[in-house]
C-alpha cells in the first residue's frame, strides 16, 4: 500500500489517497502502516477503508460493460479513488535513533504514507527475547513478530477477553508460558476448566473436513522443574491422566460469611440469610458457625432458634442450602497440610502454582478461589509491609489468573470481594491479576479501568464491545478492528504492555513453541519429540 495524505486532525487522524496502482482490496483494517513526515516517522494503524469521488455523481456509474473499460481506467483512480483512515499511534526521528514516544502532531499535507516493514515492527516493539520482549504473534499479513514487554504486562493487572472459541484459552497459555519462561512473575493459576497445568485437548481442522482432537502440552510438561500443580479433584486427574503434586483439601473452619455471600446466585441467598450468617459467625463463633449449623438435626436446630430468637424457617433454609458447599468432595473438619502455607512456600521459592479443578462445579471454583486468593492477599500485605520496613526477602510478583472473571467481579458483587480489592490497591503490594472471560460487560466498570493491558479476541455483542473500549483512548476506530477480527488466531492488543494498540495473528501453542520456550530440548531424536508429534498428528508424519 501506498498513498499520500490528504487531509486530518491529531484527534480524528488522518486520511490517505491511495496511489492509482493500489486498490482499497490491497488494505485491510488494522493493518500497521508507517508516514514519513518531513521531521518525522508517524507508526499508524489503518482505521477505515473508503472509496472516494472528486464528483459523487461519478460514482453511480458502475462501468459494467467492456466498451467502457476505457473510461473505468481514466476514472478510477482520479475521479475515484481509495482512501485509508490511519491512526498515528507513535512518533519517532527519521533515523529511528531517537525515542520511540506518544504523537503529539501530525505529519504535513501530502506526506507519503506507506504499508510497515518488519524492520519498521521490530523498531515499535522490541525483538523476542522470551526475557523482556515475548512474541504472542505476528501483525496480520507480515511474518515478523510482535512482542509484548512482560515486566510491564505483570506490573498492571492483564484482561483476555472473546467470545467463546475464538482462542481465549490458547492466548493465554502463551501469556502464562511468557511470564513462567522470563521469570518475571510467579504465577498462581484457578484452572477452572483443566487447560493449563497438564496435557489439554484441542480440536483443529486438519483441511480435509474432519477435526481432529489432539493434545497440547500445559506448564507442567513445558516447565517441570518450574511449575506445580494442586488438584481438588484427584479422581478426575487420574481419570485424564494427568499428573499432580498435592491434593487440597479446605476446612470447615476456613469458611466466613463473606465467602457464602460470593455465592448468592447459585445458592440462592435472600438479604435475610446473610443477616442470619453474620449472625451465627458471632454467636457460634467464626470458626465453628458453618459446621455446627449444617450438622444440627431437626430438633437442635428448632431449640436453637427459640433460644436465640432466630426464625427457624429462615434457618432451615439457610442449613439447606449450605449443606450443598458442606457435601463438596474437598471438604474436611480437619485437613492433612494447610494449602495457603504450601502455595505461599512454592511462589516465594519462584516456582509456578496451578490449582485444577476436575469437575468441580462453578460453585466450588467460586468458593475456592476466593478462601485461597483471601488468604494469600493477606500474607503478600503483611510480607510486603515487613519489606518496606527492613528492605529484606521481597516477595516476588505474583499474578493471579482467573476465568470466569465476571462471575467474581460483577457490580454487584465486586465492591466486596478480595478480586476487585486487587485490581484497585494490590499494585503496592507486588500482586496482579490475569482476568479471562467472554463477558466484559459483566464486570464492574471500576475494575476494567483498572486493567493496564487488554487483549481481545472477536468480540461480537456491542455491550461488550463498549465495555472493553470504557476509557480507551480513539475507542472508534478500535472498535471497527474489533468487529472486522476473525473468529479464530486473532486479536487486538492495547494497553500497557505494547507501545501502541496492534492486531497480531496469534502464533501456533505447537512444537516449535515448546522447542523455543520450554525447559526440555526438543529434538527429532528425542523419544518425547516423537511422543509429542504422535499426540498431536497421528500417524500422519514420519520423522
Amino acid at each position: 500500500m501506498r498513498g499520500k495524505v490528504v487531509r486530518g486532525s491529531l484527534s480524528a487522524g488522518v486520511e490517505v489517497k491511495l496511489d492509482p496502482q493500489y486498490t482499497v482490496e490491497d488494505v485491510k483494517v488494522g493493518n500497521f502502516a508507517v508516514i514519513e513526515g518531513k521531521k518525522y516517522r508517524y507508526f499508524s494503524l489503518v482505521a477505515d477503508v473508503k472509496i472516494e469521488s472528486t464528483n459523487p455523481a461519478v460514482l453511480v456509474d458502475t462501468f459494467e460493460e467492456e466498451e467502457d473499460e476505457l473510461a473505468r481506467e481514466i476514472i478510477v483512480g482520479d475521479s475515484i479513488f481509495g482512501s485509508i483512515s490511519l491512526n498515528p499511534m507513535l512518533m519517532t526521528d527519521k533515523q529511528l535513533t531517537g525515542e520511540v514516544r506518544a504523537v503529539r502532531t501530525i505529519p504535513p499535507h501530502g506526506s507519503p504514507a506507506r504499508t510497515a516493514t518488519e524492520e519498521d515492527v521490530a523498531h515499535v516493539f522490541g525483538a523476542p527475547d522470551n526475557k523482556v520482549y515475548f512474541s504472542l504473534g505476528t501483525p496480520l499479513e507480515m511474518e515478523t513478530p510482535v512482542c509484548v514487554n512482560l515486566p510491564r504486562l505483570v506490573e498492571r493487572c492483564t484482561g483476555i477477553f472473546g467470545k467463546a472459541g475464538t482462542g481465549k484459552t490458547f492466548l493465554t497459555r502463551l501469556v502464562l508460558a511468557g511470564i513462567t519462561k522470563s521469570q518475571s512473575a510467579v504465577n498462581l493459576i484457578f484452572d477452572a476448566h483443566n487447560e493449563y497445568g497438564w496435557e489439554a485437548a484441542k480440536e483443529e481442522d486438519r483441511g480435509d473436513g474432519i477435526r481432529k482432537e489432539t493434545l497440547v502440552k500445559g506448564l507442567k510438561q513445558l516447565f517441570p522443574s518450574k511449575v506445580v500443580i494442586f488438584t481438588l479433584d484427584p479422581e478426575s486427574s487420574r481419570r485424564r491422566g494427568a499428573k499432580y503434586d498435592h491434593e487440597i483439601h479446605l476446612s470447615y473452619s476456613q469458611i466466613a460469611p463473606e465467602d457464602i455471600l460470593l455465592l448468592q446466585s447459585q445458592l440462592n441467598l435472600n438479604s435475610t440469610a446473610t443477616e442470619t450468617m453474620h449472625l451465627l459467625s458471632g454467636k457460634m463463633g467464626a470458626e465453628h458457625w458453618f459446621k455446627l449449623l449444617v450438622e444440627m438435626d431437626a430438633g437442635e436446630l428448632k431449640d436453637y432458634a427459640e433460644e436465640n430468637g432466630f426464625h427457624l424457617g429462615a434457618l432451615q433454609a439457610l442449613q439447606r442450602k449450605l449443606k450443598r458447599i458442606y457435601d463438596l468432595s474437598f471438604m474436611r473438619e480437619k485437613v492433612p497440610f494447610d494449602a495457603v502455607e504450601k502455595i505461599m512456600q512454592y511462589l516465594n521459592e519462584g516456582r509456578h502454582v496451578v490449582i485444577e479443578f476436575g469437575s468441580t462445579q462453578l460453585l466450588g471454583y467460586m468458593l475456592v478461589t476466593n478462601i485461597l486468593t483471601k488468604r494469600i492477599h493477606g500474607e503478600y500485605v503483611k510480607r510486603m509491609e515487613k519489606y518496606q520496613a527492613t528492605r529484606e526477602n521481597k516477595p516476588p510478583h505474583l499474578v493471579i489468573t482467573i476465568e470466569e472473571a465476571h462471575r467474581f467481579l460483577s457490580p454487584e458483587l465486586s465492591r466486596d470481594t478480595i478480586f476487585a480489592t486487587i485490581a484497585r490497591e494490590m499494585r503496592k503490594y507486588n500482586v496482579t491479576l490475569l482476568l479471562v472471560d467472554q463477558r466484559t460487560s459483566g464486570i464492574d466498570s471500576e475494575v476494567m479501568s483498572q486493567i493496564g493491558t487488554k487483549i481481545s479476541c472477536k468480540l461480537d455483542d456491542e455491550t461488550d464491545v463498549n465495555a472493553l473500549l470504557t476509557g480507551v483512548q480513539d475507542a472508534k476506530n478500535l472498535r471497527n478492528i474489533l468487529y472486522s477480527l476473525d473468529s479464530k488466531q486473532q486479536a487486538l492488543i492495547m494497553g500497557h504492555a505494547v507501545p501502541m494498540p496492534v492486531v497480531i495473528k496469534t502464533r501456533n501453542y505447537d512444537i516449535q513453541f515448546y522447542r523455543e520456550i520450554g525447559e526440555t530440548d526438543y529434538t527429532e531424536n528425542d523419544k518425547e519429540f516423537k511422543k509429542m508429534v504422535d499426540d498431536m498428528y497421528g500417524d500422519d508424519i514420519e520423522i
